[in-house]
């Protein structure tokens, strides 16, 4: 994203004291300004129907402000497994009065809330054992309504270069307390498209390298509309 577009996100996780904790600013500010993430899910939501949005693993919530800033009106629930960043993204969503935006602590590899609509899978995949992640899979398209859609972003193993530097900064990020979990398996190709092909989605796979050295691939699953 543009820089004044991220300094002007990244501004809602300011602490409230002058000289507080700027961690969740910068890293937002920083994430905003150098993932292609975000426009890539901007891009495979825009002719998406305007119908609820969940967002698995939402950390931060920023995909809730990154929404609101390009003007969707979809109604937005965030769900992590992290406490303290679901804590902090309720108060950047209220700081920044996000309409229709909220967020739930939850283990999505146990459970997922009812929801009928858009589903996010962003940077979660590989946190999980290789069954729950077909779980998962299966139950986040579940959750996909007859024309809407399943943007997922993950890496794919591939023993490529990427490859090996995803896992390495995946590995680092569990160290220094960022992450809360160590990676446990990275998913092939064929291990997403069997379960979301078998759910009745149909598949397009694209590299989301951006200028980074990571190996993440935007896969989009679309629901068609019954007969």
């Amino acid at each position: 994203m543009a820089r004044e577009q991220a300094r002007r996100i990244a501004t809602a996780f300011l602490p409230p004291q002058r000289f507080g904790n700027r961690r969740d600013y910068y890293y937002s500010r920083g994430k905003l300004g150098s993932d292609p993430l975000y426009p890539g899910v901007l891009a495979a939501l825009n002719d998406a129907p305007v119908v609820p949005l969940l967002d698995i693993g939402c950390g931060l919530g920023l995909l809730a402000h990154v929404l609101r800033q390009q003007g969707s009106t979809l109604a937005y629930h965030g769900v992590d497994i992290d406490a303290g960043k679901v804590a902090r993204a309720e108060q950047a969503s209220a700081r920044a009065a996000l309409p229709q935006a909220r967020f739930t602590c939850m283990d999505a590899s146990a459970a997922l809330p009812a929801h009928h609509g858009n589903v996010a899978l962003l940077d979660v995949l590989q946190y999980l054992p290789a069954p729950a992640q077909t779980q998962l899979l299966l139950d986040a398209a579940a959750r996909v309504a007859p024309g809407a859609r399943l943007v997922i972003r993950t890496t794919l193993a591939d023993h490529s270069g990427r490859d090996r530097t995803t896992r390495i900064t995946d590995m680092l990020a569990h160290l220094v307390g960022w992450m809360g979990t160590r990676p446990r398996h990275y998913p092939d190709a064929e291990s997403l498209r069997t379960p979301l092909e078998a759910a009745g989605l149909h598949l397009r796979v694209t590299p989301l390298y951006g200028n980074t050295p990571f190996n993440n691939w935007l896969i989009v699953g679309d629901r068609p509309l019954a007969a």
